[in-house]
């Protein structure tokens, strides 16, 4: 793993240097083979005010200048479905080719993308999918890692850090956030089978959750509710960059005693890895996730990657299969703690 992520600094700093841009990039003047130039690629996260999805749409620019695409990063200032579809109709009346989007609300947006592709846009979702009954709503799903593995990883760093005692609760973002809700039911038993002396603040994994909505102030006044709630909890698990740095910077304003684990970007998580606040967090390369994306839309579109169990498409130097569901992953999460965090705060 150490010797995957050695090559990744190599490649991420070529990223560096790009900026995350909301205009449209000039098509690069070499062609990748399997896909056609001049595409016109919207790329839209959860939300444009998030560090995390700055680093995705990095990776996602990077791919659209190689394929020679024309990408515009644009979407809501709030993590809703329902501001999501506004941008999505607009994505439609302005006749783009592809839609590369992080889906905030399994559901709500589904009508939108239906209307999208009976519109001829190929759409690819990216670090978060609709719900697997509307998979036929898009193309392909580029997903960080199987959810069970992401959940159990979590759970893991928890008790490390809590000594595989005490309760633990969870500061997630938004109950309607699939991905976040499909890791939280794998850590439910995997906590109860693995670690007899841990347990749910609530009893159970799903009453233990509290939502921040990805805001930081929702997610500090959430993070303040389960300390007065649970005085005792041992561990706090934040699978939400949002949420995972306002309980960073709030249990040192409080100098609580909780342990703090979770998803982070490690430039944000740094200061609070680095000071002792936060022994461990964890993420993959949402660089890599945007970068893929846009390479499997502009083979998709080119009908040179059809998305069906099975079928596998190159991005860059590396080739990806599509699973069960129809989704594509990159591999699993990586950690972050003291002994690394410098050489990768300066990546994403």
């Amino acid at each position: 793993m150490q010797k995957k992520y050695t090559r990744l600094v190599a490649a991420a700093a070529l990223v560096g240097a790009l900026v995350a841009s909301a205009t449209a990039l000039t098509p690069a003047n070499a062609a990748v083979p399997g896909i056609k130039t001049g595409l016109k690629i919207a790329i839209m996260p959860k939300a444009v005010n998030n560090g995390y999805f700055t680093a995705w749409n990095k990776g996602a620019q990077k791919a659209c200048k190689e394929i020679g695409a024309k990408c515009t990063y644009l979407g809501p200032t709030e993590a809703t479905g329902p501001a999501q579809v506004q941008f999505i109709n607009k994505v439609i009346q302005q006749r783009y080719d592809v839609l590369v989007i992080s889906a905030a609300d399994q559901n709500a947006i589904v009508p939108s993308l239906k209307k999208a592709k009976a519109a001829g846009i190929t759409i690819v979702t990216s670090d978060a999918d609709v719900a697997a009954a509307s998979a036929s709503a898009r193309t392909v799903a580029i997903l960080p890692s199987a959810s069970d593995r992401i959940g159990t990883a979590e759970v893991d760093w928890a008790a490390e850090a809590a000594g595989s005692k005490g309760s633990v609760a969870i500061l997630s973002a938004a109950a309607t956030a699939a991905n976040q809700n499909a890791w939280i039911a794998a850590m439910g038993p995997y906590l109860t089978k693995k670690y007899p002396n841990m347990k749910w603040v609530g009893g159970t994994v799903d009453k233990s959750v509290f939502y921040g909505n990805d805001d930081a102030t929702k997610s500090t006044e959430q993070f303040d509710a389960i300390l007065a709630q649970y005085p005792d909890v041992a561990a706090i698990i934040a699978p939400t960059t949002v949420g995972v740095l306002a309980a960073a910077i709030e249990k040192k304003a409080k100098k609580a005693s909780v342990k703090v684990t979770g998803l982070g970007l490690p430039s944000q998580m740094a200061p609070y890895i680095e000071d002792g606040t936060v022994e461990k967090v964890g993420l993959w390369n949402p660089i890599d996730l945007g970068y893929v994306a846009v390479y499997a839309a502009g083979r998709a579109k080119a009908k040179t990657f059809t998305g069906k169990i099975g079928s596998s498409f190159k991005a860059g130097t590396k080739t990806y299969k599509v699973v069960t569901g129809g989704i594509a992953y990159l591999g699993d999460p990586f950690t972050f703690t003291k002994s690394n965090i410098a050489t990768f705060k300066t990546i994403y």
